[in-house]
């Protein structure tokens, strides 16, 4: 261990080297509910490409495992480290090298947040558009699990919005992949396999972004509905319309009651309309021509009608971000009420109503409590599962996931598989496209210490 700490002090400086108990709690765990935190032997904070790519030469030198880590904030266990294993942090890697107003990208490195470049786009009037909820994770996080969030419907998600990427591979080469264009067909899409993967094939050091200009208005509509069959029956409807929309998220009640009576929030929503409302439909809407929102708002909320909503709220400025942010912040809520595992199974969106039956009727064969909201615009359904007994809990969990599979979904919609849904991975997916899998984070990491166990056994 002596030697490991000379060798990576020498790359990085002993003051970047934290061992014992300087290598602090935070570094053993990220905020998946079920994965068992483990203490690194190491963690590294590199400041540069080359620290990094010079980190990874002694790491694969001495065939010792590596994690990657930005903010901490993924839900997977995609961040818990391995014993005896070292920590990347990337926390002193923060900086933003461009706002390309020309050219509509963001040149940043891995360990800069969502609202550092937030704030820095708003000055060019531009914005990136990948939210997922949490706005202290990093961008390098975002591009390892191909974050999504609730403007998926109309931006898509982090791989749409990534056009290029500098990844240090498992010896130690550094890789450009991308550029700053919308196009290419030369050769295989490096970029593409990069993002989601998790840690397990590159290290990011540099992502090339697209942004977008910023509008200058936003509408917040909530519409109660009889029951959350009318929510997700109405989606697709209001999609065919032609109308668009940013945010389009579907709530049920008792987690509406739940996420807005934690932030304090008072929507004004009369009694007999609560009583009679099985769920909400949350939509967002922007443009930069206020007068065109007005009247898109409108044919919406006579939409709505139609559809069978029994109220429709036009909310206050302040009141509409209140409540996105709140919805924003459902795991944290459900973390708080002790909820045993989460899902984030996508399936089309049309095939959200059979999708929620199925989960009553495994919540109730299984004796478990399962409440959720979901990205009803494009088919994520996020589900909180109470369910103290381990093997009830992986019985619902495997019938949510087979399920989910059976309509035409996926395990992760954007989690990741991590450390906490590998075994569901394992069992459900189709075994010739792991083993295609297996052979691919070979040939990127042949002595597999890019983040070993995760996805993988």
């Amino acid at each position: 261990m002596a030697d490991m700490t000379a060798l990576l002090a020498e790359v990085v400086g002993s003051e970047h080297v934290l061992t014992g108990e300087a290598a602090g709690e935070d570094y053993t765990h990220d905020e998946a509910l079920t994965a068992t935190p483990e203490a690194p032997a190491f963690v590294v904070r590199p400041g540069n490409t080359a620290e990094v790519a010079a980190t990874l030469r002694v790491a694969a030198e001495h065939r010792v495992p590596v994690t990657a880590r930005g903010s901490g904030t993924g839900l997977s266990g995609a961040a818990v480290p391995r014993a005896g294993g070292l920590v990347v942090s990337f926390e002193r890697m923060n900086a933003i090298r461009e706002i390309d107003d020309e050219n509509h990208v963001a040149v940043v490195e891995p360990g800069v947040t969502l609202s550092q470049l937030d704030e820095a786009t708003a000055a060019s009037g531009l914005m990136y558009t990948v939210y997922p909820g949490e706005y202290s994770a990093s961008l390098g996080g975002n591009v390892a699990t191909n974050a999504g969030g609730m403007r998926a419907v109309k931006y898509g998600v982090t791989r749409h919005q990534v056009l290029g990427l500098e990844a240090v591979l498992a010896n130690g080469d550094v890789i450009r992949t991308g550029g700053k264009f919308v196009k290419a067909t030369t050769g295989y899409d490096l970029t593409q396999l990069v993002i989601g993967s998790e840690g397990t094939l590159a290290l990011v050091t540099e992502a090339i972004l697209k942004l977008h200009p910023r509008p200058g208005h936003h509408a917040t509509v909530l519409a109660p509905f009889p029951a959350l069959d009318d929510v997700t029956g109405a989606v697709p409807r209001i999609v065919a319309s032609g109308i668009g929309t940013l945010i389009l998220e579907y709530i049920d009640s008792l987690t509406m009651a739940a996420i807005t009576g934690h932030v304090g929030l008072d929507l004004g929503i009369p009694e007999d309309v609560k009583e009679k409302s099985q769920a909400y439909l949350l939509v967002m809407m922007e443009s930069p021509h206020e007068a065109r929102l007005d009247e898109d708002v409108q044919t919406l909320a006579e939409q709505l009608f139609e559809l069978g909503a029994v109220d429709v709220y036009v909310l206050p400025p302040q009141s509409g971000a209140q409540l996105v942010e709140a919805r924003e912040k459902a795991f944290w809520v459900a973390k708080a009420n002790n909820a045993d595992d989460i899902v984030d199974v996508v399936v089309p969106r049309a095939a959200i109503p059979e999708f929620l039956a199925k989960v009553s009727e495994l919540a109730q064969t299984h004796d478990s409590f399962i409440a959720g909201c979901g990205h009803a615009g494009d088919g994520n359904v996020h589900l909180s599962v109470f369910q103290r007994d381990p093997e009830q809990r992986y019985k619902v969990m495997r019938g949510l996931f087979e399920t989910g599979m059976a309509l035409g979904g996926a395990i992760s919609g954007e989690h990741g598989i991590g450390l906490e849904k590998k075994k569901y991975f394992m069992e459900l997916e189709d075994p010739v496209k792991l083993e295609l899998m297996r052979r691919i984070k070979a040939a990127f990491d042949p002595n597999n210490i890019l983040n070993p166990g995760t996805m993988f056994d």
